[in-house]
């Protein structure tokens, strides 16, 4: 008897710890908070549980990555010199890339953690979740949090770094093919100078790392948002977000605008090199600006449009339901007051038929309005300006500061 009393015990303690277990990782979710660089840098004490320290986080990694390249540049005469065509000083693409770029990249850890922090319990706290599909929930939620700790993950993330951003990116397409103060052309190629090394095995790899470790990130969201996706909603048609009871996924995007503003750091510093240095135009590059606009809104907006179709069918049911209601509401309307079928005593003025005939057609037209991504043209329109921002400076090399604020007031004024 006291055998099973204490088995018994065992259970209901496993089974209290595993719920809460759960409800922890439906209130705490992140994309953040893990894998072997989250715990390295705990243990340099360079982060916290809550991503704080950022400060001490991006003054580290940057001057980690930035300053040997400055100190072996002096050494080796390339600060200032006549001889290359890139001295270092002058190079604005390592510059923005380490003291720019790089700091973006980290402080979009914080913003990304606590804008996303609630988004699991958000699904439960508007029952868009049906109590038979919260498991499935759960095993979403799980598996996210099983990638984004992944110590695999990262070192195949660091292999892809070496083997195709250093080794075939960086070498043979985003290069500058000139003297620099990284590497020499000759015949065979070209020579790494000693800043050159730390450069292209050391500061390039741990930027690239960052930058592809938030790719990995992405995946992971987009594909937690698929499985959510693939649960049974219960959708609300006449929800007033217009998109079910989904809308406080529209303002996700709004977390990586400092992901994608260091995207335009980094396109406006490549381009910048080519405009200064090898006499290129910035109209040459209508076509890359383009494809990086793409890219990035549909890296950050696309994975909402998974919802779509669930939306879709959401707003042909709602419209069928409530034109069904509507239907039957406004037919007894019409025989009650204009069909003399009304109670002689009954007054037209005061009834709260004609506010319930009303608030029917509002229900009808916020169903009709209803959207079928949980996405709002101000979020793309902010993002799009997040990258475009920091190319604008590159609008100088066309024309003069003083002729190019004549045209703008001009379209103004």
């Amino acid at each position: 008897m006291s055998i099973s009393r204490s088995l018994g015990s065992k259970r209901t303690q496993a089974s209290s710890g595993s719920g809460d277990d759960v409800l922890r990782s439906r209130e705490n979710f992140s994309l953040v908070l893990g894998g072997p660089l989250y715990q390295l840098l705990r243990r340099a004490k360079l982060s916290d549980d809550a991503l704080l320290l950022v400060r001490q986080r991006i003054l580290f990694i940057s001057l980690f990555a930035w300053l040997p390249l400055l100190m072996l540049s002096a050494f080796e005469g390339n600060l200032f010199s006549k001889a290359t065509t890139v001295p270092f000083l002058m190079d604005m693409e390592v510059h923005l890339r380490f003291l720019v770029a790089v700091p973006l990249l980290v402080a979009a850890e914080l913003v990304v953690h606590r804008r996303l922090h609630g988004i699991g319990q958000a699904f439960i706290e508007r029952n868009l979740i049906p109590e038979a599909a919260m498991s499935k929930f759960d095993e979403a939620l799980g598996a996210a949090f099983r990638l984004r700790n992944s110590v695999l993950g990262e070192l195949l993330l660091i292999a892809v770094v070496y083997g195709v951003g250093i080794l075939i990116v960086w070498r043979h397409y985003t290069g500058l093919q000139t003297a620099t103060w990284y590497a020499t052309p000759t015949d065979s190629g070209s020579k790494l100078s000693l800043a050159g090394i730390w450069y292209g095995y050391v500061s390039l790899p741990l930027f690239q790392f960052l930058l592809v470790r938030w790719y990995f990130r992405l995946f992971i969201w987009m594909r937690f948002l698929w499985q959510v996706s693939r649960i049974k909603l219960s959708l609300i048609p006449t929800h007033p977000d217009r998109v079910g009871g989904l809308g406080f996924l529209a303002n996700t995007v709004y977390a990586f605008a400092l992901l994608l503003a260091a995207h335009g750091v980094m396109l406006a510093s490549n381009l910048g090199n080519r405009i200064f240095f090898l006499q290129a135009a910035l109209p040459e590059f209508k076509m890359e600006i383009g494809v990086m606009m793409v890219f990035l809104l549909a890296l950050v907006v696309g994975p909402l449009l998974v919802f779509s179709p669930q939306l879709a069918q959401a707003k042909r049911t709602g419209l069928n339901e409530y034109g069904t209601l509507a239907e039957r509401y406004v037919r007894e309307f019409d025989n009650k007051w204009l069909r003399g079928c009304a109670p002689a005593n009954e007054p037209l003025v005061g009834s709260g038929d004609i506010q319930s005939l009303a608030d029917l057609g509002n229900s009808f037209e916020v169903v009709r309005g209803m959207r079928i991504a949980p996405v709002t043209r101000d979020a793309i329109v902010q993002l799009a300006a997040a990258v475009l921002i920091p190319m604008a400076p590159l609008a100088l090399t066309m024309m003069p500061l003083e002729e190019l604020l004549k045209h703008l007031f001009g379209l103004l004024f």
